[in-house]
């Protein structure tokens, strides 16, 4: 009980901001238009057509994924993770991340590392009885994640609700958190994450830019930016081929499996309409962020996008 106490006045004391810390508004009237798939609609439409969408769609989310994609986005995931190689102790922001699926891996990962450094530790150690040993097993039971923390930030209450359910299920409690919020006015403080990931979720926020500001905003001076997001592909053969998966086949799968064609239409028509890798990457550069670089998947179906705050 202390310890759930414990975790529970660290998360307020992180997820808090003070008085007059609340930064107004930014660009979200209804603004010029916009693309909400291949229609044209104002800025708000945008916001809320986006919003509908993953309401209609969060309990079938994850089925989907692996309908859509054979599986391989749980791959994509993986390296994601690889690629961040947090250590215990990492601060990670996941927006657009209600499903969990990043913050699940992210500490499933530091709880391995966690696990190889007290292996290490002990094999240097070789004069240790069998209740020490013992006993450095149960400190490590009671702190697997050695400080580590993943705060869930998400806009949609469906796509959180979901999260969290599949938390419970799994068993995923220590060092995480859910907040209800949106990307491009982060409800955090500034310098306060060690690392910032969003996966499938830049392409749907309604101004790219502010959320790419709010991310370097809150992101610590060396901290890292991380973006897994479906990409355009190189090759003009496997490209045609996927415009005729992506068309004809996801919509309907959207329909058969959720029940809701018109979800799966968009976004389907989303990734046509998201800048492709050079443009992004010059978009996190003109936010700040040093040190962009991007890395194809399966030909540029999706990319990696990542960036430093220096």
């Amino acid at each position: 009980m202390a310890a759930a106490r414990l975790c529970w006045c660290r998360c307020r004391a992180l997820l808090s901001r003070p008085a007059g810390a609340v930064r107004a508004r930014r660009g979200l009237a209804a603004g010029p238009e916009m693309h909400f798939g291949f229609q044209t609609v104002t800025e708000e439409e945008r916001r809320e057509k986006i919003y509908q969408v993953f309401e209609n769609v969060a309990k079938k989310y994850d089925v989907m994924n692996d309908s859509m994609t054979l599986g391989i986005h749980r791959v994509w995931k993986d390296i994601l993770v690889h690629k961040m190689n947090p250590y215990p102790g990492t601060l990670l922001l996941d927006v657009a991340g209600g499903t969990g699926d990043i913050a699940f891996r992210f500490i499933n990962y530091v709880r391995s590392v966690r696990q190889h450094q007290l292996q290490r530790k002990l094999k240097h150690h070789q004069n240790l009885s069998w209740q020490e040993i013992f006993e450095s097993y149960q400190k490590d039971e009671l702190n697997s994640l050695g400080d580590s923390q993943v705060v869930v930030c998400d806009i949609n209450r469906e796509m959180l609700k979901v999260g969290k359910q599949k938390a419970q299920h799994l068993g995923y409690t220590e060092g995480l958190s859910w907040v209800l919020g949106n990307a491009e006015e982060l409800p955090f403080d500034d310098d306060k994450f060690d690392v910032y990931t969003i996966a499938f979720g830049i392409r749907n926020v309604t101004r790219i830019d502010l959320a790419l500001q709010e991310a370097y905003r809150v992101l610590k001076p060396g901290g890292r930016f991380l973006c897994l997001e479906f990409s355009h592909v190189s090759n003009p053969l496997l490209s045609r081929l996927y415009d005729l998966y992506s068309f004809q086949v996801i919509p309907v799968l959207g329909e058969v499996i959720a029940g809701d064609w018109r979800s799966y239409q968009y976004l389907v028509e989303s990734i046509r309409q998201f800048p492709p890798q050079e443009e992004l990457k010059a978009m996190i550069e003109d936010a700040g962020f040093f040190k962009v670089d991007y890395e194809n998947l399966n030909f540029g179906i999706v990319a990696i996008h990542s960036g430093f705050k220096l």
